[in-house]
């Protein structure tokens, strides 16, 4: 059985991570979370100080890139961490303070480019699973298979606060579906590398599927390129 590139793309909230890892699994791939890495980058912004009422000097972070450690490390059961400057990442980079950042840290072009070489560098022999905004128009254009995630905003909005709830009930819902429409906004207009589908990708709407039934429909279309 072959082994391929599974890029899934697609707006904040939609479960990218949690199908990539779910397929991870059950193929004995590699799972990689781009977002974390962008998450990751933000983060250390914020403990660095570059960060001010959610606005930041871009200088300070292109700056901080030849001074950051950042890798992903393989489980025995194939599950990966990332860590940051030797340190494993766990809740911390989904808080709202880095989701409020991380969208604009990501228009950051000198930033995206030094991701983007991280990233293909750990799909070089294929076996991978990554999820992300431009996984399949940019990263890995010749992905085998590439899938675009969508839901409506409302649904999303809950699917995200159901998750920071667990870390911080005093998150509200308006609070939460502000920042998945401003998200939306600007992953979709930034100049580089813009949100968009793949014009060969398969676009999944899961607003009414459950997870079994995404699991399901998605493990057909990687079956019919595997086998």
């Amino acid at each position: 059985m072959k082994k391929i590139v599974i890029a899934i793309d697609g707006h904040s909230s939609t479960g990218k991570s949690t199908l990539a890892k779910e397929l991870a699994k059950a193929l004995g791939y590699i799972y990689v979370d781009s977002g974390s890495m962008y998450r990751a980058i933000t983060l250390n912004g914020i403990k660095s100080g570059f960060t001010v009422n959610n606005k930041f000097n871009h200088l300070d972070f292109i700056k901080s890139i030849d001074d950051i450690k950042l890798d992903f490390k393989v489980g025995l059961d194939g599950s990966t961490s990332l860590f940051l400057n030797n340190m494993k990442l766990t809740s911390e980079i989904r808080s709202m303070e880095v989701s409020n950042l991380v969208s604009k840290v990501a228009t950051i072009p000198e930033i995206r480019k030094f991701l983007v070489k991280k990233q293909r560098f750990i799909g070089v022999n294929k076996g991978i699973v990554m999820d992300g905004r431009d996984i399949g128009t940019v990263v890995f254009p010749k992905a085998e298979l590439k899938i675009f995630m969508t839901a409506s905003s409302k649904t999303r909005a809950y699917r995200r606060l159901s998750e920071l709830s667990k870390v911080n009930s005093s998150v509200s819902f308006g609070d939460v579906y502000e920042n998945i429409n401003s998200r939306d906004y600007n992953d979709s207009n930034r100049k580089d590398s813009p949100l968009m589908m793949a014009s060969d990708a398969k676009k999944l709407d899961n607003t009414n599927l459950s997870k079994s039934e995404q699991f399901e429909l998605v493990m057909s279309w990687v079956k019919r390129i595997i086998n």
